[in-house]
């Protein structure tokens, strides 16, 4: 067993989804999916790192034909435990062997850049979510950003003198991930590094969770009416460049060339 797969044994990623910071990212990404679902016909769905199936089921449950991959068996078992319609198979970003050239419309890579090290392993997993996916279909891409797991871990856990220490960051503050590394963190400039190598082009460059992570205690403690507001502002700014870098995550959707 992998330490991937270890950690997420024992990490609740359904439960961190249906928290109110986790809503904010799921509601968000949901809202740029189904925008660009609107626009095909009787598209074909992709998701790839799945997970327990938070996106794959809920795009099942709206009528989409949806087949999922996932690497972790755990997570794997409690996808299939919910008897929705989505075709859920073990497997590997990087080797997506399974699936035919062009074989959808829409692809989701939602988990696997938090964990593939190095611009050449997620290269690797963009290119072959390109090849399964349709020439005019999209690609939809989750990252980690470098900044936020600077300010958070390093600044605000107490951890930035001992990772300067450990050459965890460069005189740039920006994250040095190695191989045992659970999560690489990029900025908006590895993102585009990455997509320079794959026939891609950039539709939209979105935060899905913008400050949210930054401020739990202050979502938690919100009522009904001051969360709705919260995402008013939250959809009305996520798309602001200015914004980007520093959010936990970043989305890049991408049309296949």
């Amino acid at each position: 067993m992998t330490e991937l797969e270890k950690y997420y044994n024992k990490f609740n990623e359904e439960k961190r989804l249906n928290s109110p910071h986790g809503k904010v990212e799921f509601l968000t990404s949901m809202r740029y999916i189904e925008k660009y679902l609107s626009t095909m016909q009787n598209p074909k769905i992709l998701d790839v790192g799945a997970g327990t199936g938070k996106y794959s089921v809920a795009l099942a449950e709206q009528g989409y034909d949806v087949t999922a991959v996932e690497l972790v068996k755990y997570n794997l078992g409690i996808l299939k435990s919910k008897g929705s319609t989505v075709k859920a198979y073990q497997g590997n970003a990087k080797k997506l062997k399974r699936f035919a050239d062009h074989s959808f419309d829409c692809t989701l890579v939602f988990g696997p850049m938090y964990h593939l090290f190095g611009i050449d392993e997620k290269v690797q997993a963009l290119s072959e979510a390109v090849r399964v996916t349709k020439p005019g279909g999209v690609v939809l891409v989750a990252y980690c950003m470098n900044d936020y797991a600077v300010i958070r871990y390093g600044f605000r856990e107490g951890h930035i003198k001992e990772s300067v220490a450990n050459h965890k960051l460069d005189s740039q503050f920006h994250v040095k991930a190695c191989e045992e590394d659970l999560y690489d963190y990029v900025r908006l400039e590895d993102i585009d590094a990455v997509n320079a190598k794959v026939p891609v082009e950039r539709l939209q460059i979105i935060t899905p969770d913008g400050p949210a992570n930054y401020m739990r205690p202050a979502l938690h403690a919100m009522d009904e009416e001051e969360f709705a507001l919260f995402m008013e502002y939250h959809y009305a700014t996520c798309e602001r460049p200015d914004l980007l870098g520093a959010a936990a995550h970043t989305l890049d959707i991408l049309r296949v060339k």
